[in-house]
């Protein structure tokens, strides 16, 4: 199974991810508050996977998968969005994001997308 770092400002949403993620068999690698922490964990620990909420200070989602782009451009990374994100949902598209999962986590969900991103 996969090291996936997640990425987000929500204690909650970390807590409620890192459950369905473990459940499916993956290791959390790493956890970060917000996108500029993301991407320095990103560089340190190489996951497989890592998933980066949309909304988050110091850097959003969108800027942390450029950074992270930039550093690997073959990096799997998956967009957490909340409704009403269509705007950031086709910028993080264009920027390379792989796919995404909406807020609230439906677990089902969550272990589909990231089987597929996984698989290629």
């Amino acid at each position: 199974m996969a090291g996936i770092l997640i990425v987000d400002d929500s204690r909650t949403s970390r807590k409620i991810l890192r459950e369905i993620l473990e459940e499916a068999g993956h290791t959390i690698v790493g956890e970060s508050l917000n996108g500029e922490e993301g991407y320095l964990k990103y560089k340190e620990l190489k996951p497989d996977l890592v998933t980066l909420d949309i909304t988050m200070p110091k850097l959003d989602g969108i800027e942390a998968l450029q950074l992270i782009k930039k550093f690997d451009e073959n990096a799997k990374v998956v967009m957490i969005t909340a409704a009403g994100q269509k705007e950031k949902m086709i910028q993080a598209v264009k920027y390379g994001a792989a796919e995404f999962i909406a807020k609230p986590y439906e677990p089902g969900d969550v272990k589909e997308v990231i089987a597929k991103v996984l698989n290629g």
